[in-house]
């Protein structure tokens, strides 16, 4: 995860942003820090990616790499604005990719945003295709994990990435949620086939950013307002956690998008998740 140090809303390249509007920092690091000790009173492990001053998205950690089975696809970006913030990304996998039992880091050659667009269950990846990531870093992903990687059209631009979309409930039992009209028609025909039983969003709860969401198979960090998906869940036998982060939903993005969890190798270490970061100096 990376602090909101520099967070703002200067340029606009989502639906929800608004260059016009005020970011209030303080507060945005205030409901950010929140979400980290919730991750820690959980259990998990949190580690901290520095900010760069020029980079105002960097808080967005999700969208640096991809992690599965300690192999590594770093992002890159399709807007110039954030592309430089992969090489970050990069350069900590790099230099701790051993924490994890890491294997191979392979450069992206196509465009990919990394958790923004990639969801991993047991045995295969939900891929998110129609505004950032392509559909040939979809088979980029699959060639270095193994895993069949699932394509996913997205049709709705306020919904511009898969993790707006659609959250991973349990990754061992492949339960997920979902909002259908975030799809195309094969998309969502394809998802009502294989996750029958996936729990279905509302529209208010999707642009709420309920989708937006983190779960360990029991805890569900979700953003306060999706009211009616935290409901859900509760009722599906999860511990729905929610967490404020509406100063951060500003630049289009929430829960989700500020945590990149890292899926250590085989021989790493077992933890619940790891989230992606440099540890820091304290």
């Amino acid at each position: 995860m990376c602090p909101p140090t520099y967070f703002d809303v200067t340029y606009s390249i989502n639906p929800w942003m608004d260059p016009s509007g005020h970011v209030d920092r303080a507060r945005a690091m205030r409901q950010w820090s929140g979400l980290v000790d919730a991750y820690r009173s959980t259990g998990h492990r949190v580690d901290l990616l520095e900010p760069l001053a020029d980079l105002p998205d960097m808080v967005y950690a999700a969208n640096g790499a991809t992690v599965v089975d300690g192999c590594t696809l770093p992002a890159r970006f399709a807007n110039p604005k954030r592309a430089a913030e992969a090489a970050v990304h990069a350069e900590w996998h790099l230099q701790n990719s051993s924490l994890y039992g890491g294997g191979e880091i392979q450069p992206a050659l196509a465009i990919n945003e990394a958790e923004g667009d990639f969801a991993v269950l047991s045995g295969r990846i939900l891929a998110g295709y129609g505004f950032r990531t392509t559909q040939q870093a979809h088979r980029e992903l699959a060639t270095l994990t193994g895993r069949e990687v699932l394509s996913l059209e997205l049709v709705d631009p306020r919904l511009f990435h898969l993790d707006l979309a659609l959250a991973v409930l349990d990754d061992e039992r492949d339960h997920i949620a979902y909002y259908p009209n975030a799809f195309s028609q094969r998309s969502r025909r394809l998802l009502n086939r294989l996750f029958p039983d996936a729990l279905i969003a509302s529209e208010q709860d999707a642009y709420a950013f309920g989708l937006n969401a983190v779960s360990d198979g029991l805890h569900v960090f979700i953003p306060a307002g999706a009211r009616q998906l935290r409901e859900l869940l509760a009722g599906a036998g999860y511990w729905p956690i929610s967490v404020d982060l509406s100063e951060l939903i500003k630049g289009g993005g929430s829960v989700k998008c500020c945590t990149q969890e890292i899926r250590p190798g085989r021989i790493a270490r077992v933890v619940p998740f790891q989230l992606l970061g440099r540890t820091s100096s304290s």
